[in-house]
């Protein structure tokens, strides 16, 4: 199988296709994908949706993706790799936003943008995109940062409605603040204990665990527990920091204490589980 590599933090390219190229490939980054113009079926994961204009797929390493073409497509691809890199000009928290992008969507198919309004206020951004990049004017490097950035907004805002998987378009707003609450202070563990998040957001304790457990179908302490499992195998999937730099990130006191809780999560340690995917 071949593997396409991406050795820079961001790529951005477009082009208007009659067939898309068949090719089975494993990519070394994550890609949003943007439909301008044109009609056909996206297929990921064996599961396949029709695209139309304004459409936007997002798409990791593990993703196995194709395009069947009907009317002729103008796509607009931004592909990303590694999100920790220190040299890319992505603030601190949209590096946060994107990993959050990478680690919630459930890549069945279908757009991701969810909210109508959203899909019109993409299309410019991805069209600005395009004419920094033909023209390459002056600061055009920190006007394309800036506009990577607000595209990565607005697409965390659109996953975030839909995840756990009970949230969906009728759920209540609380419900989803409290999610994105958590999701901002998850690398501050003091911030989503029980007592901080219940007087922020002006609920008991004992009322917060049985609202949330209604609302997201789980418990707070699974949510947290599982959300921090993800952001730990991402870096160990995806990054090449040490275990305790990790650990010092995500707030546990020492590179032991993020072992137990790996295990107990995953039933292996962070470095077996590192050493697997590696193999793979």
């Amino acid at each position: 199988m071949n593997r396409d590599v991406l050795y820079q933090p961001y790529s951005i390219h477009f082009e208007t296709l009659d067939t898309f190229p068949e090719k089975e490939t494993r990519k070394n980054f994550f890609e949003l994908v943007f439909i301008l113009s044109g009609t056909g079926r996206h297929c990921i994961n064996k599961h396949s949706f029709e695209y139309s204009n304004n459409h936007m797929f997002l798409l990791t390493p593990q993703d196995c993706s194709q395009f069947w073409i009907d009317s002729t497509t103008r796509f607009f691809f931004l592909q990303f790799t590694n999100i920790y890199l220190k040299d890319s000009n992505i603030s601190k928290e949209n590096i946060q936003r994107l990993e959050y992008i990478m680690e919630n969507a459930n890549h069945k198919p279908g757009c991701i943008l969810k909210n109508q309004s959203d899909k019109t206020l993409v299309r410019p951004i991805v069209e600005a995109l395009i004419r920094e990049a033909v023209n390459k004017d002056v600061y055009h490097s920190d006007i394309t940062a800036q506009l990577i950035n607000t595209l990565i907004v607005v697409v965390a805002r659109n996953i975030a409605k839909y995840l756990p998987q009970k949230i969906d378009e009728a759920s209540e707003s609380r419900i989803i603040n409290i999610l994105n609450y958590i999701q901002s202070h998850i690398y501050e563990p003091e911030m989503i204990r029980t007592e901080c998040i219940s007087k922020a957001f002006g609920f008991s304790e004992n009322y917060l665990g049985k609202y949330f457990k209604k609302h997201s179908g789980e418990t707070l302490q699974s949510y947290v527990n599982n959300y921090k499992t993800t952001l730990i195998e991402h870096r160990l999937k995806h990054s090449d920091r040490r275990i305790t730099e990790i650990a010092d990130e995500l707030g546990f006191t020492d590179e032991s204490h993020l072992n137990k809780f790996f295990k107990s999560q995953r039933g292996k340690s962070p470095k077996a589980f590192r050493l697997e995917f590696v193999q793979q």
